[in-house]
Order: C-alpha cells, then structure tokens, then sequence
C-alpha cells in the first residue's frame, strides 16, 4: 500500500472513532438527561426555608429621667387644658408602671 492508501485508512479510522465518540456521548447525555426528568418527577418540589422570624428587640426599660421627663410633660399638659384629671391620671399610671 502506498502513502495515499495508509492516508485514507488513516482518515477512516479516525472518522470512524470520531463517530463512535460522538454517538456514545449523544447517548450518555441522553440517559442522564432521561435519569435527571425522572428524579425531578419523583420527588416532590423543594421550596427555600423562609426566613427565620425574629421577635422584636425588647424596649429598654425607662431610665428615670425618662420617667421624670415624661411626667414633666404630661403635667404641663394638664396644667395647659389640653388633658383632664382622668387622662392625665390614666397616662400617669402608664408611665410609671412601664
């Protein structure tokens, strides 16, 4: 056989090894793509946790000038007209039980 004969079979043979290359990667891809369909079909859909739910930071506990301020305040209020005795006593009872 000459140099143009071990050419071409040299061209078959590669031909031919790319072809088996490629059809058995066609057919991996397939079976996983056919393994992957049936794992999503079986399982039942995940959903992302939701976020975790913090309670609300607990309010500091009124210092006493807090307390003296507020009822400051809500006397001067009083003395102005703009509360009467029993909202100024109900606000006061607020104040100093929180």
């Amino acid at each position: 056989m000459g140099l143009i004969g071990g050419m071409a079979r040299t061209a078959v043979v590669a031909g031919t090894a790319t072809a088996v290359s490629n059809r058995v990667s066609r057919r991996q891809a397939g079976r996983w793509a056919a393994q992957e369909q049936q794992t999503y079909a079986e399982a039942p859909p995940q959903y992302a946790a939701p976020p975790p739910q913090y309670a609300p930071a607990p309010t500091p506990a009124p210092s006493a000038n807090d307390t003296l301020d507020q009822l400051q305040k809500l006397g001067e209020l009083k003395a102005a007209g703009v509360l009467t005795e029993a909202e100024f006593a109900a606000q006061k009872a607020k104040i100093l039980a929180g």
